[in-house]
């Protein structure tokens, strides 16, 4: 094959491509037409049953080898056609108004005082991340994650401080199952460098440790560590901060904590050896919630949680969605429905605004779907 060869059939791709842009735009205007039909005889924009007719209409056009490639563009273009019928059929949901009053009514700049919930003891990492987000923040410890949100539904907090994620070792599933419970927004978020530390009573050594606390967490960013001592036991408890206050309050000689530097003056402890994680790029990021709606000025992160139909496709799209608008998806988890049979829903983190209209329109024809839809919150994330 010659240049001039592959330089013909480049312009001959060319010409195909105008001609099927020109059919693409005209199949786009006429699926607006429909969708005025639609409008004025209240027809749903989905009908299933037409697009498996097309779908194997085209598949046969096309033939073999080609038949799948062109059901996946035509997938495609249906979901392309399908977002153009609910952009025009959108009907303005109660999400809409609600964060307009938000934006409107939150203060300009986050709070420096505030009474805050967090998990666990004094030199918890929590702690560590609620006074980074906060200047004189009013600390109230909880025993439990459950607590926390607890306390900000009720009032008793007005905010609470959570980890989601780990970047070595992953979700907090426990967080995440416990979000499907409560009613709370997301008002700020934090990623937090976390360095663990292996300490216990003055005098004991390594040697001498047989068992060691610290929560599930650490434990795992600390595998490789932990692996290279043998039989020692390692016992999971609810925080690492309370890792180290059960070390100090101990008549052992024999036990350590996995915990951070700040427990060692809190707690009487020494330390034995240093960044114990696998790798010293380890943050952890938390979430500040809240119970009412507050989105500050530079909030660029939205958080969603939905259900989806328990059909094929249905979670690609949904991410196609947020695709054609350019938006980035930066974390998708799941988590069953409790009493499901094998029924999901799925947390969303996009960069995102939502002063954009195109955006208000998708999340109102969401919200306005019979699947579960909860708009977590909008917002920005301090690094």
């Amino acid at each position: 094959m010659s240049d001039n060869d592959m330089q013909g059939m480049r312009e001959k791709i060319d010409s195909i491509d105008e001609q099927i842009s020109e059919l693409f735009r005209e199949r786009m205007e006429t699926s607006l037409r429909i969708a005025e039909y639609k409008k004025e005889h209240d027809i749903p924009v989905t009908n299933d049953r037409r697009e498996k007719e097309v779908l194997l209409k085209i598949s046969d056009q096309i033939g073999e080898p080609f038949d799948d490639y062109g059901r996946l563009v035509y997938g495609s273009i249906l979901d392309a056609s399908r977002s153009c019928q609910n952009d025009y059929l959108a009907r303005r949901s109660d999400l809409a108004d609600r964060i307009e009053y938000a934006i409107e009514n939150t203060p300009k700049t986050f709070p420096k005082k505030a009474v805050v919930a967090c998990q666990g003891v004094a030199g918890s990492h929590s702690q560590a991340a609620c006074d980074k987000l906060f200047e004189l923040p009013s600390v109230m410890f909880f025993t439990s994650f459950e607590g926390v949100f607890n306390a900000v539904e009720k009032g008793l907090c007005s905010y609470g401080i959570l980890p989601i994620e780990n970047s070595s070792y992953g979700s907090v599933g426990a967080v995440y199952d416990l979000m499907q419970n409560y009613n709370f927004h997301i008002a700020r978020a934090i990623r937090l460098r976390v360095s663990h530390n292996l300490m216990a009573k003055a005098g004991t050594k390594l040697s001498d440790i047989k068992e060691i606390f610290s929560h599930e967490q650490a434990v795992g960013q600390c595998g490789e560590f932990l692996r290279s001592l043998g039989d020692v036991k390692v016992t999971a408890c609810e925080n690492t901060a309370l890792a180290a206050k059960m070390v100090a309050e101990s008549p052992r000689k024999d036990v350590a904590a996995i915990s951070s530097k700040e427990c060692l003056d809190l707690y009487g402890l020494e330390m034995i050896k240093t960044n114990i994680q696998v790798t010293d790029n380890n943050y952890t990021r938390f979430i500040c919630i809240s119970k009412n709606l507050e989105i500050y000025p530079g909030a660029d992160k939205i958080s969603l949680i939905m259900s989806l139909p328990h059909v094929p496709r249905s979670l690609y799209q949904t991410i196609a969605k947020f695709a054609a608008l350019g938006i980035n998806l930066t974390k998708l988890e799941s988590r069953p429905i409790p009493g499901s049979d094998f029924e999901f829903l799925f947390y969303f983190d996009l960069e995102a605004s939502v002063y954009s209209d195109k955006l208000m329109n998708l999340l109102s024809i969401m919200e306005n779907q019979p699947e579960t839809f909860v708009f977590l919150g909008s917002y920005s994330e301090r690094i």
